[in-house]
């Protein structure tokens, strides 16, 4: 009996799948203007890139597998909503709890009408009858792109959407990626596909295939290389359903879009702000209940709480380093992702930096490039550099600063300092 466990432990951890990596060119993929709402199909220039496609899409539609792709915003690993067993092998290759919800992508609202609702036939004027009216000025702005709303489950008599896939809770998390890569394989599958990110559980997100191999080699069959995403972070996730409605995950759309694009409904939209979720209780986004973003090495958030000048700041981060590195036993290598104040720091500034190798790099000028930079930084630091110690210098909650600052807190296990 022994003998017959252990021959079992060490067979289902070998290698399921010959992971292969087949590149696609998101410039040859055209879809017309009115696609969003009538679900026509992808025109494809490239025959390599239609070729990959197809065999992705026979995955998603015919089979119970996954496959890695890339959105606007990172690497996805998606599973048909709507089969069981698929969404079971997402949570299967990324060691995930299978308590936290996914989020559903769909190519059109016509493919949330009649995969997921199972309605068809309806005319332009019903053409958003499944969508809440609290919705409509954002998805005509914001879809296809980074934003995911909730949507109330279909009616118990219509068993379409899996429940492992909405963690068995009335809403569900959907939205229609901009990316075209995504967007094509989900129209040639016609299939909604649950994605999370590519990524084993805990580990930062991934914005490059290479991300996605590093985690998943022999886990999952297919990856699409599309090069790397736009965006950098997640999808924005915001609860329309309730008044005043919750921004629920910050993320590539920021705060202020959404207040602004809107309308009336959203000027008091309020940023939900759970510090601590307890063991039992539901989550209706992903990204709020586990340990999220997290390099193996120990990570230090540098949290701005006034501006000063950047000989001061240096200054305030030398006695920071000093303080935080006594603390780690047999230290050699240690990293610093600047953003403004940090920015070119010179070892020669922490007296004591000659005992540890010390690599400084910028995270970016802006909002956008540090968001975008952020999860490939913390990976190539992590995994390549193999550093012992990441201090990231933060930026201020504002724009593109409350998804970067939401992730660095999750990557840092709230290991923060004012700084």
């Amino acid at each position: 009996m022994f003998i017959r466990r252990l021959i079992s432990s060490k067979m289902s951890s070998q290698a399921l799948f010959n992971t292969k990596i087949l590149k696609v060119k998101p410039e040859s993929i055209k879809f017309s203007p009115t696609s969003v709402f009538d679900g026509s199909l992808p025109v494809i220039s490239d025959p390599e890139t239609k070729q990959a496609l197809l065999e992705a899409a026979q995955i998603i539609r015919d089979t119970d597998e996954t496959v890695a792709f890339p959105t606007e915003t990172v690497y996805g690993l998606g599973g048909s909503s709507l089969n069981d067993q698929s969404v079971r092998n997402i949570y299967k290759a990324k060691n995930r709890p299978s308590d936290n919800p996914l989020i559903s992508h769909i190519s059109s609202i016509d493919q949330l009408n009649r995969k997921i609702y199972s309605e068809t036939g309806l005319d332009s004027s019903d053409i958003l009858k499944n969508i809440p009216p609290s919705y409509h000025n954002l998805i005509e702005k914001l879809w296809p792109g980074p934003l995911t709303i909730l949507l109330p489950v279909p009616p118990s008599n219509i068993h379409t959407l899996s429940k492992l896939t909405t963690a068995d809770q009335p809403t569900f998390a959907v939205r229609i990626p901009s990316d075209p890569v995504a967007r094509a394989l989900i129209a040639l599958s016609d299939t909604p596909i649950a994605a999370p990110s590519a990524n084993a559980s805990t580990r930062p997100s991934p914005t490059l295939a290479s991300h996605v191999y590093h985690d998943l080699q022999g886990k999952i069959p297919l990856i699409l290389d599309g090069g790397a995403c736009k965006v950098g972070v997640e999808s924005t996730v915001v609860d329309g359903l309730c008044d005043p409605p919750l921004l629920l995950r910050p993320g590539g759309f920021t705060y202020e879009d959404i207040v602004t694009i809107g309308g009336p409904f959203w000027k008091d939209c309020k940023v939900e702000n759970m510090k601590t979720i307890k063991a039992n209780e539901k989550v209706r986004t992903p990204g709020m209940k586990y340990k999220h973003y997290a390099p193996s090495a120990k990570v230090v958030l540098l949290q701005p709480t006034k501006d000063d000048d950047a000989l001061e700041k240096q200054k305030a981060f030398r006695d920071i380093f000093r303080r935080e590195t006594v603390e780690i036993p047999n230290l050699q290598k240690i990293a610093v992702l600047t953003t403004k104040y940090l920015d070119g720091i010179s070892p020669a500034v922490l007296d004591d930096s000659k005992k540890y190798e010390l690599l400084v790099k910028t995270l970016g000028q802006n909002g956008e490039e540090i968001q975008a930079n952020l999860f490939a930084a913390l990976r190539e630091v992590d995994e390549e550099d193999k550093v012992d110690l990441i201090f990231v210098e933060g930026i201020p909650e504002e724009d593109e600063g409350l998804a970067v600052m939401n992730r660095l807190r999750k990557a840092a296990a709230n290991n923060c300092i004012d700084f």
